[in-house]
């Protein structure tokens, strides 16, 4: 279910949101460090680089890494960071990449509706992850860095660089979830994929820009999201506007890529692509202690929200429902098949070798 900007915006909150409009548009296109001190020496390249994120979440899944990249660059280049949406729409990111708009990008390649068949697996995968450290394994050791690299190299002007982890998935509502049936009606910002997996329960997915979420559930038009962790769910704000944080996740981590235009990666000298590179590890490291730390920290002393459960006993279908969303999506190319192999002999082999691996 789609909704455009401001129709998640209504009733007596209509002129806040005006001015939330307003103030947006007057610093469109101010790229994230705009007021940092300027270097006398003029870079030989420049580039615009784009996240998924807000401006409070992308101070720690980007701006740090953006921030040693230009020191480090030493002059030579920069890199100017934007948060969602200010470029290009989240939904049209891949394509403004393609047009040279924006020179790289940081996102799950679900909600930025990236042309390959392999997108569906970025952002939330159902159940194909448990723990952070599940993801970045995936990619680098059991084939699927490859795969990505072969399906990008049919996309004009787009090079995959990397994929690494974010947080787990899981609610965070207006009105409590106890059971199965709690779902029913829940209308709720999702991703794309993990949105038509939940709609079988009774979950209602609503897709609306991002800095839009915050208002539409004070105005009642959402009823929570199932976007995040409990770590995001805080440091963007919608603790504030949410009273109940559901703990079963539908997947264990989030799945966001690194791509950027291909004639400016080529016209890069290799020192500095390698540079870039780093820093794109350096952004995946700092996220996987973030995020550890920041999951149990605000269960435990957030103070917020109060956690809710839904039984094993219940909870167990979902996850059998996945494996049947795992088989249908493998029936949807070649891509797909050998991923969701992968992905069922990843498990296998992470329930074989048992704790800390997988437990029971």
């Amino acid at each position: 279910m789609q909704f455009t900007r401001r129709q998640a915006i209504k009733g007596g909150a209509s002129a806040l949101a005006g001015t939330i409009a307003a103030s947006a548009l007057a610093t469109m296109g101010m790229p994230a460090h705009a007021q940092d001190k300027k270097s006398d020496k003029k870079p030989k390249f420049k580039w615009r680089l784009q996240t998924y994120a807000g401006s409070a979440l992308g101070e720690h899944v980007i701006k740090p890494s953006v921030d040693a990249f230009n020191i480090a660059a030493n002059g030579e280049m920069v890199i100017e960071l934007y948060y969602a949406d200010q470029l290009a729409p989240q939904g049209e990111l891949v394509r403004a990449l393609q047009r040279g708009i924006v020179d790289a990008i940081q996102t799950d390649e679900d909600s930025a509706q990236s042309p390959v068949d392999v997108s569906i697996f970025g952002a939330y995968f159902p159940f194909a992850s448990q723990f952070s450290l599940d993801v970045p394994t995936l990619w680098n050791w059991y084939g699927l860095n490859k795969i990505w690299e072969e399906a990008y190299a049919k996309v004009d002007n787009v090079t995959f660089l990397s994929v690494g982890s974010w947080d787990p998935c899981n609610f965070a509502t207006t009105k409590p979830i106890r059971s199965m049936d709690d779902f029913k009606g829940l209308r709720v910002y999702m991703f794309p994929t993990g949105g038509q997996f939940m709609k079988q329960f009774g979950v209602v997915p609503v897709s609306l820009p991002y800095e839009d979420v915050q208002m539409a559930i004070q105005t009642k038009e959402l009823d929570g999201v199932c976007w995040s962790g409990i770590t995001e769910v805080y440091t963007v704000g919608w603790a504030d506007v949410t009273k109940y944080y559901l703990t079963n996740p539908i997947s264990g981590a989030w799945a966001g890529a690194y791509l950027v235009n291909t004639k400016r990666w080529n016209a890069l000298p290799e020192h500095l692509r390698m540079l870039f590179k780093m820093c794109i590890d350096y952004s995946h490291y700092y996220r996987l202690h973030w995020y550890w730390w920041g999951e149990a920290h605000y269960r435990v002393k957030g103070g917020k929200l109060e956690l809710t459960s839904i039984p094993e006993s219940e909870w167990d279908p979902v996850r059998k429902a996945a494996y049947k969303f795992w088989d249908d999506t493998a029936k949807k190319s070649a891509n797909t098949a050998k991923v969701v192999q992968i992905i069922k002999e990843y498990a296998e082999i992470m329930e074989k070798a048992g704790p800390p691996y997988r437990c029971s």
